[in-house]
């Protein structure tokens, strides 16, 4: 009989995926995820590599079979690329992922296939590059697309555009970005802006739900239903004769919470049960006050599943960020 301790939540939702942000800081500053006077946290306030393997081998050892290493981004974080030696080797886990702005790629994607990297989800919310710029503030569009072309030379098979459509901003590129994820056979998903943080628009004005962006699309090419999972909330839609999956992840229009699987832990150490909510077990303490004894994390992890909340509580309309924290912050 197996006894080893799986995590289940109060509502029954087994937790096999988690998301854990190495680093707080992006050479880009995207206006929907940060703010362009960033303060970013003292290293001694960060996880150090080692102490983020160990927390994804105790993970892992209660049957988390799949983690995204994110930030910020996580691939300017100095030697990044030995946490993803380390994970990639783990007994028990079947998919290592991660996520980035490109911009590191052309240098690093073939060390991160190496390490055993299973898919890359690339941010891109642009291929007009003054626009693009205007959206990350500081980022090169053709250093990400380099990235991307380098990601598909050193042999991955699952890449995906991550993209943050706003009225008014870039929604007028939908059809034109899934055009090129067509041409370089990627997949593509739509990601409705999340009310993370405070930033210098009201996310109500740039809303564009993916509904709307779904029945544009379905104008210009057959979209079928898939009931396809990466293993996070994307439902996707499969296009005949093409290789690519268009995913949308719908956090206000088609709340994906009944199914979630997944927590997230910040470089600071912070388990947070729910994007969209507070709920927090800080976990740098105990992985610092002993260093040589996981049994009081493993019962904290255990014990947090109890506060995993049902879901998010996201509303547009609210003067105030639903969660003040940037996405920045929690790793997306």
């Amino acid at each position: 009989m197996n006894t080893t301790p799986i995590l289940i939540d109060g509502f029954g939702r087994r937790v096999d995926y988690i998301r854990l942000s190495i680093t707080d800081r992006c050479d880009f500053r995207c206006t929907y995820c940060m703010s362009e006077d960033m303060t970013f946290l003292p290293r001694n306030e960060v996880l150090s590599l080692e102490e983020s393997a160990r927390l994804v081998r105790i993970f892992v050892g209660l049957g988390v079979s799949k983690v995204r290493i994110t930030g910020g981004e996580p691939l300017v974080r100095k030697n990044a690329i030995w946490l993803f030696d380390e994970i990639g080797q783990m007994p028990g886990l079947r998919e290592l992922v991660v996520t980035t702005n490109g911009s590191q790629l052309e240098q690093q994607a073939q060390a991160l296939r190496n390490a055993g990297v299973k898919r890359i989800n690339i941010s891109l919310d642009s291929l007009n590059p003054e626009r693009f710029r205007s959206i990350t503030r500081t980022g090169d569009l053709n250093k990400v697309l380099r990235g991307i072309a380098a990601a598909k030379a050193a042999g991955f098979e699952n890449i995906k555009l991550n993209t943050v459509l706003m009225r008014g901003v870039n929604d007028d590129e939908a059809l034109s970005l899934l055009e090129f994820a067509i041409a370089q056979e990627i997949d593509i998903s739509y990601i409705e802006e999340m009310p993370l943080g405070q930033v210098d628009h009201s996310r109500e004005s740039t809303f564009v739900s993916n509904q709307t962006i779904l029945k544009l699309l379905q104008q210009q090419h057959e979209l079928i239903s898939s009931a396809e999972s990466s293993g996070g909330p994307a439902r996707y839609w499969r296009i005949p004769n093409t290789k690519t999956r268009v995913g949308f992840i719908s956090p206000h229009s088609h709340n994906f919470c009944e199914s979630c699987n997944r927590v997230r832990i910040t470089c600071k150490g912070e388990l947070y049960l729910c994007l969209g909510q507070e709920d927090k077990i800080e976990l740098m303490p105990l992985l610092r006050e002993f260093p040589n004894d996981d049994a009081p994390l493993i019962a904290a992890i255990i014990n947090s599943m109890t506060i995993k909340p049902k879901g998010h509580d996201f509303d547009l309309q609210r003067a105030a960020p639903a969660v003040i924290r940037f996405m920045s912050m929690t790793g997306g």
